[in-house]
């Protein structure tokens, strides 16, 4: 095993990596940027080397520095967590050619698994189960031709995309040229490729995803899987593991095929097949080189560190047995943003109630005084239930979301806290267009929201003279939340 590690990340992941590195009893690094020199992630690091400006660009995403940061510490390794240079092969290269070990797959994984259509053509050659669509990129002369061929509606989706970035739905021919350039125009300006492919949209799709660990012995295994399909405009929002949407044998099917991939592609390290299941089959829709944002309620399952287990197989170590899988886990994503708009939402943090009890763990990088900039992602924190079945770990969820507060900003606690009381949810029969055919706050209950939030205005100025109108929403008296509880 190295004995140094950098964490070349901000925020909850490099804290989450960096905790997990102590223990494990590495000397830790981090980097920053000057909008980060306060950070939790630099208290909690040993060192800690500036790297540039706000902007990512000029620092989190400028991997030459980060490797110089390395050289300076005396740093023998890397770990990118997820997002900035996480999926970059450049960046892989870069950090083996300075001799320094990158906690990761190869780039010639990565390179593969990045580019959805050279991915797809992995999967065929694998037998993984693809969505109809085509293996090529898109041309606007023969376009029509193709959709007419796998049917409509359709997808158009960038070729190196994420983060639902460069997607357009089509239902009908006439839009199908239009939605194409934007499409592609999207792609662009997101990842610096306008390339696009075309693949039937599968209706009331769920997305489940499996995550596997490989070494670099040619052993792969599985961590069972995870339901992912609360999303908002392809961001995931809720995730649960196991997935109702599974039997015993359409999990051992997923399983497999995930593990045929990656050995397909001589995988090292962590990794997660993502699939759509509808109908009863799956479909491959893509693989993601690096630890996922969900992970933690895979950990909560099975007992297990898996950064611990990427720095060991990282180091060259074979992989460890699998533990056995244990109850119900449910995680959720705390963003900095209004409930009913999804607008960001940026300010200062005031003040932080974190909810604790058995089966709860709270991953995040807040502190009191933190600024919410709009230079970086919006989410703030996770917070991970885990209990014997699953009505259980639901109770479990909502109540420690009634406990927990973030004030001098809007979360989205008020939107989530919603999803999990929907009928759909509580039944396990929902797909990923659950939270869209919920009935909006802004369009249910919004006089009532401000009513409620004019009375609390006036009971508060009285009390104490404060000019602020409106609690914040992941308080217990938000009239967000009061709000939702009254339409519930």
């Amino acid at each position: 095993m190295f004995g140094s590690l950098l964490v070349a990340n901000r925020g909850e992941i490099a804290v989450r990596i960096l905790r997990s590195a102590k223990e494990a009893g590495l000397r830790t690094v981090a980097v920053y940027s000057q909008a980060d020199r306060e950070a939790l992630h630099v208290r909690l690091a040993e060192q800690a080397v500036c790297i540039g400006p706000a902007a990512p660009k000029d620092s989190y995403l400028r991997g030459d520095r980060i490797i110089e940061a390395a050289r300076e510490t005396g740093a023998e390794a890397i770990h990118p967590g997820y997002g900035f240079l996480a999926e970059n092969p450049q960046f892989a290269r870069q950090v083996s050619d300075a001799a320094l070990c990158f906690v990761g797959p190869s780039p010639q994984a990565m390179e593969i698994m990045g580019d959805k259509l050279a991915a797809r053509r992995a999967a065929i050659r694998a037998g993984v189960p693809l969505i109809p669509g085509i293996e090529e990129e898109v041309d606007l002369e023969v376009l029509g031709k193709h959709a007419a061929s796998v049917g409509y509606p359709v997808m158009l989706k960038a070729v190196a995309g994420g983060g639902g970035k460069g997607i357009r739905i089509v239902h009908e021919e006439s839009m199908l040229v239009e939605a194409a350039r934007l499409a592609a125009g999207e792609a662009e300006s997101a990842f610096g490729d306008a390339r696009i492919y075309l693949e039937k949209l599968l209706e009331r799709p769920r997305h489940v995803e499996i995550q596997i660990m490989a070494d670099q012995h040619g052993n792969v295994a599985s961590y069972g899987e995870r339901e992912c399909s609360v999303q908002r405009r392809h961001q995931k929002l809720i995730e649960e593991s196991p997935s109702l949407a599974l039997d015993s044998q359409l999990r051992s099917r997923m399983e497999e095929c995930a593990k045929q991939l990656a050995r397909s592609v001589d995988y090292s390290g962590a990794g997660t097949v993502e699939f759509l299941v509808s109908a009863g089959e799956f479909y491959f829709l893509e693989m993601n080189t690096r630890l996922q944002v969900e992970h933690a309620i895979t950990e909560e399952r099975f007992a297990v560190d898996l950064v611990k287990e990427q720095l060991r197989i990282a180091a060259g170590e074979k992989l460890a047995p699998v533990p056995e899988a244990r109850g119900h886990a449910i995680e959720v994503r705390i963003n900095a943003e209004d409930p009913v708009t999804f607008f960001p939402s940026l300010g200062k943090i005031e003040a932080i109630r974190v909810p604790t009890g058995p089966g709860l763990r709270f991953d995040s990088a807040l502190y009191v005084g933190m600024t919410v900039s709009p230079h970086y992602d919006s989410m703030l924190a996770k917070l991970i239930v885990r209990a014997g079945d699953r009505q259980t770990a639901i109770k479990r969820m909502c109540c420690a979301l009634e406990e927990l507060h973030i004030s001098g900003i809007k979360t989205s606690v008020p939107a989530i806290a919603r999803v999990l009381r929907a009928p759909a949810f509580l039944e396990g029969d929902y797909d990923t267009s659950i939270l869209e055919n919920l009935e909006p706050l802004s369009e249910r209950g919004t006089l009532e929201m401000i009513a409620i939030a004019a009375a609390l205005a006036r009971h508060k100025d009285g009390r104490s003279g404060a000019t602020s109108a409106v609690a914040d929403p992941g308080s217990e008296t938000s009239p967000w939340l009061l709000s939702g509880r009254v339409n519930d």
